[in-house]
């Protein structure tokens, strides 16, 4: 391709993660072709994909380029970029990532006073036309999973039940709090693995997603149903007698997973101290939640605890633990968000009257040319 033929072409930039711990990359080599034939050229910064075990090799076979990805129209990340690398873009830039726009307003503000349009995937509409673009489901889902082999990895029992000629071994009982996409996967993974399965929802509709994984679903007789498919916030009456019937239950089971998030919110306290100290010796808490404060009492955001001779971990990133399948399935929501804010020809088209468009969009709406 000619040079003059490459400025003209639209480019997208693929830039490394700098957040510590974080592997995935937001574009993967299969999926470089389906955006050139959008029109677009892919320019890879220098291994960026290598925490996801993808090779610099791997995306020029795949027809990217490598080179200053940060100069690009549009640059596609991960992770919300550092001051430092806001300093980098260009004004009037693309910005395509997750970027925490109601639990971060100091760097949206940020991203505005550097000119950049900015598009947040967590911000995308909930609606069945966006459903392939749902990177916070996409995500969600691989917490899941890995939270229930973290727990099983903790839990000093088997999970599922064993008869040997030394006697008969029970299936560990496993409480999933929050039947959301994570939850629902944390319940299939254990369900998969042996377990008793427990799930439980202040929104009863998700009783049957619950019941049809092979769960039972724990009915508390509290109801909270909000906007968008999330619970809405409990009154302080609903949360004090939640709590009451929690506590009593949660004594009951080997393993609890909490999924329980609120949107812009502190995560709701689902696992009070007392609760903890009455499971049994040996048991483990996954909160998944630790990011927004999490839903035990006494977790400590990334860390292991034990307390009451209970373990409480609180993973913060578990889908950097999966690069692979999790920069895959990232980069899949990404390339359906470019092939929106694209058009056929290969030009950038931002329709604010398109209601994800809108959504979607947290900074450089107002006054775009575009």
């Amino acid at each position: 391709m000619a040079d003059s033929e490459q400025s003209q072409q639209l480019t997208v930039g693929v830039v490394a993660e700098s957040r510590p711990g974080e592997r995935r990359v937001a574009m993967v080599p299969k999926l470089v072709g389906r955006l050139a034939q959008r029109g677009l050229r892919v320019l890879v910064e220098p291994g960026a994909g290598a925490g996801a075990h993808l090779s610099d090799d791997a995306y020029t076979q795949a027809g990217a380029e490598l080179g200053d990805a940060w100069g690009a129209p549009i640059v596609v990340k991960v992770n919300a970029p550092s001051p430092g690398e806001i300093a980098k873009l260009s004004r009037g830039t693309v910005l395509v990532g997750f970027l925490d726009p109601r639990g971060n307003p100091e760097g949206l503000a940020k991203l505005e006073e550097a000119g950049l349009r900015a598009f947040a995937m967590e911000a995308i509409p909930r609606i069945s036309r966006a459903q392939a673009m749902d990177a916070l489901s996409s995500q969600a889902s691989i917490g899941g999973y890995r939270a229930v082999l973290l727990a099983a990895q903790k839990l000093p029992r088997f999970f599922p039940m064993l008869t040997t000629a030394a006697g008969t071994v029970p299936p560990a009982k496993v409480l999933v709090l929050g039947a959301g996409v994570a939850g629902l996967q944390a319940l299939a993974t254990a369900k998969r693995l042996g377990a008793q399965t427990t799930g439980y929802d202040v929104r009863p509709e998700v009783g049957e997603q619950v019941k049809s994984l092979g769960a039972q679903f724990l009915d508390l007789g509290i109801e909270a149903v909000g906007e968008g498919g999330y619970a809405r916030e409990l009154t302080p009456e609903e949360r004090e007698e939640q709590q009451r019937r929690l506590t009593e239950a949660i004594t009951r089971f080997d393993v609890v997973i909490t999924t329980a998030l609120v949107p812009g919110r502190k995560a709701p306290t689902l696992v009070t101290a007392d609760a903890v100290k009455g499971m049994p010796a040996g048991s483990v808490v996954v909160d998944l939640a630790g990011e927004s404060g999490g839903n035990c009492e006494l977790t400590k955001p990334g860390e292991d605890v034990v307390e009451h001779d209970v373990t409480i971990s609180s993973p913060l990133n578990l889908p950097a633990e999966m690069p692979s399948h999790a920069s895959e399935l990232y980069a899949r929501n990404v390339t359906e968000l470019l092939e929106l804010l694209v058009t056929k020809e290969g030009a950038l088209e931002l329709n604010f009257e398109d209601e994800i468009v809108a959504g979607a969009c947290v900074a450089g709406r107002e006054g775009s040319a575009s």
